[in-house]
């Protein structure tokens, strides 16, 4: 009877010892397969990064961490059904589902990445609006269907989560109004175009002005001109007008110009010569309004104006249109003899001022 305890007890120690070393070696294992595809793909990686083809590393770039995870799963499920753990065969299907799920919406964002780069390297800039609206669309379906793939393989009864929805939708719309607001907001965004992404875009109805980064379905952020993220709700553009200057066609010059009324036989002579000026100059768009007219007695000038567009949009070069412009006009004037004038006040006295001094 002692020997066959004994017995057992031996065979059950064997036993377990097997199991550890069992365990050791798909702990080993997995580790030494990550180690070494972690090193592959990074190697691959780096090759594909020279070709012209922006899917092959996108795809290999997308997998460098979920293939990891995906790999860790693997032995640490092994590793369980080893210690016989029910649990095992679920956790190794939730595995595989999340590494699809996380490899495809990375693979959608390095793609988008990618395929911006490649666009405006050829000088075809591909409208990032779009784009961004298309990738984020493509993430929530994934992100979706690995949900419901994961409820499922949990046992949880989909059909039953579908049919409440519809009777939970009607509670959670009311309680999440403002969240499909902004939802909806976002689609009129995407739909309307009112602008697109690095637009410049301000509203006289809010404090909001500066260049457009980031359209999302929640909010769009607006990079303020001191360099500030101002996150604004979609549902803010519903109700407000927005102006979008980006989409100019041309920037116009308003300028007021004031001589000095000692030049006023010269002030014909000059308006002429600076509207002579502005049809020759090479930048000022023909096409467009062009006045320059005599326009105000001020109170200490004649005021003339000078009404133009460039022909370009961009402010910098716009700003040294319209120095190059005044510049010539102010040229023009002291050509004439004449001097822009500046605010005076003159003393007229009726008769001559006598000083009685009494010695």
């Amino acid at each position: 009877m002692n020997e066959n305890y004994i017995a057992t007890i031996k065979s059950f120690l064997l036993d377990e010892n097997l199991i550890v070393i069992q365990i050791f070696s798909v702990v080993f294992a997995t580790l030494l397969i990550n180690f070494v595809q972690r090193r592959v793909l990074k190697t691959v990686h780096q090759r594909l990064k020279k070709t012209s083809t922006q899917w092959d590393d996108a795809l290999i770039h997308a997998l460098l961490q979920p293939l990891s995870l995906f790999i860790w799963i693997i032995g640490l499920s092994l590793a369980l059904d080893l210690m016989r753990f029910e649990f095992s065969t679920v956790l190794r299907e939730t595995g595989i589902i999340l590494f699809i799920a996380w490899t495809l919406i990375r693979f959608v964002s390095f793609a988008e990445k990618n395929i911006l780069h490649q666009h405006e390297i050829a000088g075809k800039p591909l409208d990032k609006t779009t784009a961004n609206a298309i990738t984020q669309l493509l993430r929530a379906s994934i992100l979706i269907t690995a949900i419901l793939i994961l409820l499922q393989t949990m046992g949880v009864n989909i059909s039953a989560i579908l049919a409440f929805g519809g009777i939970g939708g009607i509670a959670v719309g009311f309680a999440a109004k403002d969240l499909l607001a902004n939802f909806f907001g976002g689609m009129m965004i995407y739909l309307d175009r009112p602008f697109n992404i690095g637009d410049w875009v301000r509203s006289t109805d809010r404090e909001i002005e500066g260049t457009v980064e980031k359209i999302g379905w929640r909010t769009t952020m607006v990079r303020t001109f001191d360099k500030r993220p101002l996150y604004v709700p979609n549902s803010v553009f519903a109700s407000i007008s927005v102006e979008n200057p980006s989409r100019m066609s041309h920037r116009r010059i308003y300028e007021t110009i004031g001589v000095r009324y000692d030049d006023v036989k010269s002030l014909p002579l000059i308006i002429d010569d600076v509207k002579s000026m502005l049809m020759a100059h090479p930048d000022i768009e023909q096409s467009q309004t062009m006045i320059v007219n005599f326009n105000k007695f001020a109170a200490s000038s004649l005021d003339f104006f000078i009404y133009t567009f460039t022909k370009t949009t961009d402010w910098i070069e716009y700003h040294h249109i319209k120095q190059d412009v005044l510049l010539k006009v102010s040229d023009i004037i002291m050509s004439h003899n004449a001097e822009i004038a500046f605010p005076t006040s003159t003393l007229h006295m009726p008769d001559e001022v006598k000083l009685d001094i009494k010695k």
